[in-house]
């Protein structure tokens, strides 16, 4: 006699979202090879604060020491490399998501930052670069003019 199990959607959708993802990862490995072996690309955010630029990269397991930082012409260049840390273990990896090796990020500076001026610091894996603003790069606030009946309507 067979037993009835309880369906859980859930657990189906872990199954296909898994499945999904190694999917497109061997399509795309095969034809693009080494897109997925060596090469990542950490998270950069980047905003203005208090009449400076602020660009903050997420480099958790990299010594600042291996960080190269570098402005050419209007492009703010940031590479490094995280080291895999070779260990024998018995058994395979069941999840195994960091990703490993040389990276390089670009960033296209505004115009009026002040390059001269440029600090970098380094804490708890985070790469923060400052920069300061001059007045023509700061945003400014642009009212908007409603014209017509809806104008008298939102009055």
């Amino acid at each position: 006699m067979l037993a009835l199990r309880r369906w859980d959607p859930f657990k189906e959708l872990s199954t296909i979202h898994r499945e999904m993802d190694e999917f497109f990862k061997r399509t795309l490995e095969s034809l693009t090879p080494g897109l997925f072996k060596g090469e990542w690309f950490p998270a950069v955010e980047s905003y203005m604060k208090k009449n400076s630029l602020v660009v903050k990269v997420d480099l958790p397991g990299i010594d600042p020491k291996d960080l190269d930082i570098s402005i050419v012409g209007n492009q703010l260049v940031i590479k490094g490399e995280r080291k895999a840390v070779e260990e024998e273990k018995e058994g395979d990896y069941i999840l195994k998501e960091t990703a490993y090796g040389a990276f390089e990020r670009c960033l296209t500076l505004p115009e009026g930052i002040d390059t001269e001026k440029v600090h970098a610091s380094y804490k708890n894996g985070v790469l923060e670069i400052t920069m300061p603003a001059k007045k023509e790069a700061l945003p400014r606030k642009v009212t908007v003019e409603v014209e017509g009946k809806e104008a008298k309507r939102a009055a």
